[in-house]
């Protein structure tokens, strides 16, 4: 037998738990700053248990809450930055269309954060984007932002930055334990470092990471079927390669909305999913008994057959991915309410990627004491009561 190997031990500026899109454009910031910095992640990269794995997500301009409207131009600046770093493509423009509801609030405010008044009514749509139909009372909004960002490659690229910028990526590192103080300790399957600075943005095990650091944080983890349609006719412009993104906003049968993508990752399949899920464990994600219902599916059949006619109304493929949901599915950007060198960044709700080289640049700079480029005002921990509990 092989001796067993040293653990790690190592003092660094920074240390970032969770390699997902989150944690490495915090990394990739403090390294385009000179920060010496780690980056850890608990399973063999690349992996597909979190809620950055996949080849692809919707980027857009409009957004129905203010805060995020104002950071996407901020965003779409950072994405260019990395393409241009990285030296690859990480987006591909291809337009959006909102629909719902006449007057539904949140299709108002995606309308507003546009500035502009490309509402199109049933015969435009149809005219425009024969794959898409409009029922009596709705109406779209057209985002000519919008696209798709290569999620896969845009998180490879911000890691190969990182490493470029003298970043150290441990993966296969799960974490034990952390100690806070001035110098903070961080234990895990294969050492133990140590850093001025802490940053988790460990997704749906964020929650159990900062129990014992004493915060309750209302973290739910949603496992979401991403759901693929097979085109009627393959490779048809009424329902492929060449339309939109969507969003479906304000529906009753869809509360929490329907989302779409073209059929840009399987040749011929067009991804729909609905922007909600089950609550669970994401230690035990893919663990379901047979014969388990999916009513999101069913909900998802019934809006293709009504609203994307190219398409067969069963998904011909279904993975799963996992959202980490606040009760307000606003993001968590905030320090540590006891130990001030310990920042937290969760909660992204299933809207988190478009805006990952913000959030981390939010991330880096309030772990080096600076003012935020952008306000952290709705992001707080003590927005919810009793977070913090009175003794460690």
């Amino acid at each position: 037998m092989a001796a067993p190997s040293q653990p790690q031990q190592a003092t660094y500026d920074a240390i970032v738990i969770g390699a997902g899109i989150q944690g490495s454009f915090t990394a990739y910031h403090l390294a385009q700053r000179r920060r010496d910095t780690l980056l850890l992640e608990q399973f063999i990269l690349p992996h597909s248990r979190g809620s950055s794995h996949g080849q692809s997500r919707i980027t857009r301009s409009a957004y129905p809450r203010a805060p995020y409207a104002r950071m996407m131009p901020d965003s779409f600046h950072l994405w260019q930055r990395l393409e241009a770093e990285a030296g690859t493509s990480l987006y591909r423009r291809t337009g959006l269309v909102v629909l719902g509801p006449v007057g539904d609030p949140e299709l108002e405010g995606c309308r507003r954060s546009l500035g502009t008044d490309q509402v199109l009514d049933a015969t435009v749509l149809a005219r425009r984007f024969p794959g898409l139909r409009l029922h009596a009372g709705e109406v779209a909004v057209w985002d000519g932002t919008g696209g798709v960002l290569f999620a896969d490659r845009a998180l490879r690229a911000v890691q190969d930055v990182f490493r470029r910028h003298g970043g150290t990526l441990r993966d296969g590192e799960k974490v034990l334990r952390i100690e806070p103080g001035a110098v903070l300790t961080v234990t895990t399957t294969a050492g133990v470092y140590r850093a001025p600075r802490l940053i988790i943005a460990a997704g749906a095990w964020t929650g159990a990471l900062v129990a014992p650091l004493g915060l309750r944080l209302p973290l739910q983890p949603l496992r979401i079927n991403v759901c693929y349609w097979r085109e009627k006719e393959p490779g048809s412009p009424s329902a492929g390669r060449a339309s939109p993104c969507f969003m479906a906003l304000g529906l009753s049968r869809a509360p929490h909305g329907v989302y779409g993508l073209p059929a840009l990752e399987y040749p011929g399949l067009v991804k729909v999913c609905y922007h909600h899920g089950s609550p669970t464990d994401p230690e035990e994600r893919d663990r379901l008994p047979p014969g388990t219902p999916h009513p999101d599916v069913a909900l998802l059949s019934s809006f293709i057959s009504s609203y994307l006619p190219g398409l067969e109304p069963r998904p011909a493929v279904v993975e799963t991915c996992l959202y980490t949901n606040t009760p307000d599915e606003d993001f968590i950007l905030d320090r540590h309410p006891k130990f001030s060198n310990i920042i937290i960044g969760a909660g992204f709700s299933g809207h988190g990627f478009k805006l990952a080289p913000v959030v981390g640049k939010l991330l880096c700079e309030l772990s080096l004491g600076e003012e935020p480029s952008h306000s952290t005002a709705p992001f707080t921990i003590t927005r919810f009561p009793g977070v913090l509990r009175a003794a460690l």
